[in-house]
């Protein structure tokens, strides 16, 4: 096991200079194309992640990709969707080329949609996916058509009905998605990532039901037991893998559901960190506070 930690991009203008592309016209969403990559570096990090979705349509790729643990199949004109926080890495033996299109969205971007959450139930944001989706040449020229509408889009004037519209068109590429998805994989066996699919799974439940107002945030002792491996073992293996220990895990998804909250529900601070599982709704915002800069009813006046 390496204990060369994945190299992690948070934000879409950290992606633009990481990549050597232009200032993103808008900071939570970019259309880039691979053409316009600067040529990779020999020494740069090989194992990624992004706190972003990245919705890919490859070409002429010379390269294979790790994807969680498992090596993502892919060889030709692919389309590839990665949800934020999760682990791939770029192996090649020789100079990367690829051509191409890139769809960059921060989930700040969706909250206070209903698409926020819908995102998350699409099963190609998912590790257990290994395989890419190939695309005939009229699927591919219809993806590549709805990502350039959304850039023309943030191009435009921004105004009161701009992120409606750019919402509406990703929902109808990732709709699409879904259906080219289920026709190629819908005689194939998914392979299930072992440990982190399953820890996605197990905080997923965890906190989408009582258990955090009647038990608290979930323990790395429960979160280790449950997946039938050692506290040490796990938070050493997830530290590895994403650069995050099983502690900060926990948090990250508590930070996803505080924000669901905060910008979807007209419950106070108080009532928020009593359903977190916090005793005291001072010790929840300061954790708020601690991952993102905000306080939660900063974080809340920003959506008005």
């Amino acid at each position: 096991m390496t204990n060369i930690q994945p190299h992690r991009i948070k934000t879409i203008t950290e992606f633009h200079q990481f990549r050597g592309l232009p200032k993103p016209e808008h900071p939570l969403i970019s259309v880039v194309n691979f053409d316009d990559f600067k040529r990779l570096q020999d020494n740069e990090p090989k194992s990624l992640i992004n706190n972003f979705y990245s919705i890919a349509l490859k070409r002429s790729i010379n390269a294979k990709m790790k994807y969680g643990q498992q090596e993502y199949d892919f060889d030709e004109g692919v389309m590839i969707l990665i949800a934020p926080g999760q682990v791939f890495a770029i192996v090649a033996d020789k100079e990367i080329q690829h051509s191409g299109w890139m769809l960059l969205v921060h989930p700040d971007f969706l909250w206070n949609t209903p698409l926020a959450q819908k995102i998350k139930q699409y099963e190609y944001f998912s590790y257990a996916v290994n395989e890419a989706l190939f695309l005939s040449d009229k699927e591919e020229t219809k993806i590549i058509s709805m990502m350039k509408n959304i850039e023309q889009e943030y191009q435009s004037n921004i105004d009161k009905f701009s992120q409606d519209v750019i919402i509406a068109q990703l929902e109808l590429l990732l709709t699409y998605t879904e259906r080219f998805y289920h026709r190629q994989f819908l005689t194939r066996k998914i392979t299930n990532h072992k440990i982190l699919d399953r820890l996605e799974n197990i905080l997923s439940e965890y906190f989408n039901n009582e258990s955090l107002a009647k038990k608290g945030l979930p323990s790395v002792q429960y979160i280790a037991e449950t997946l039938n491996v050692s506290p040490n073992y796990l938070s050493g293996l997830l530290k590895v893998l994403t650069g995050l220990s099983t502690q900060q895990h926990i948090h990250e998804k508590l930070i996803e559901k505080a924000k669901e909250k905060l910008s979807t529900t007209d419950l106070s601070v108080s009532e928020i960190a009593f359903e977190l599982g916090f005793e005291h709704s001072q010790s929840f915002s300061k954790l708020f506070k601690s991952k993102i800069n905000l306080s939660p009813l900063e974080f809340r006046q920003s959506f008005n």
